[in-house]
């Protein structure tokens, strides 16, 4: 049986919202993010980062800056027993994305492209898994992917979501749902 996994939004759910994040320095960790990774390994799951990252695509930063971030940022993880197996990122926007980025992308959440592409890199079930998201196009995608249960860390969606959803206020309180949820292997 695959296993399934925890789908982490990198912005808002990883580490803190500062707008297009690209610079070490600035670079703070979302509290509990390394025990809910921790906790999502030691029950059997996967852990994948899924980001957009309209940063790219509006010329603000290069892939590469990109890139350089994340091993960094995963080799943080990884000091912490916190290892992340894959991340995913979109870096086109259909509408402020400059030359070659200035497309529609199914990568792009709302849509599940790269959630589909965990799927099949992984070898994940995507009907366990779950995803936690700060923005509603994060739940989107997630029930576009066929992830029956995303979580949505409160305060950013002022308007609400219409995707069906469990509202947190930290990331405790899904690291108790999948000790509850998941045998420990």
């Amino acid at each position: 049986m695959a296993p399934p996994c925890l789908f982490l939004d990198r912005d808002g759910v990883v580490n803190v919202e500062i707008g297009y994040l690209h610079k070490i320095p600035e670079v703070q960790w979302m509290p509990g993010i390394t025990s809910l990774i921790r906790t999502a390994r030691a029950h059997g799951m996967k852990v994948a980062i899924v980001t957009n990252q309209a940063g790219i695509a509006r010329g603000m930063y290069t892939e590469d800056q990109f890139h350089e971030l994340m091993v960094w940022m995963r080799a943080e993880l990884d000091r912490e027993q916190a290892d992340v197996d894959a991340v995913y990122y979109c870096a086109h926007h259909p509408v402020h994305g400059v030359g070659e980025y200035k497309r529609e992308c199914d990568e792009r959440k709302p849509g599940p492209g790269m959630l589909l592409k965990g799927e099949r890199e992984l070898g994940i079930d995507l009907a366990t898994s779950i995803l936690v998201g700060d923005r509603c196009s994060d739940l989107a995608a997630g029930h576009a992917a066929g992830i029956e249960k995303v979580f949505l860390i409160r305060g950013t969606e002022e308007a609400g979501c219409g995707e069906p959803h469990t509202a947190i206020e930290s990331l405790a309180e899904v690291e108790r749902w999948i000790a509850e949820r998941y045998q420990k292997v």
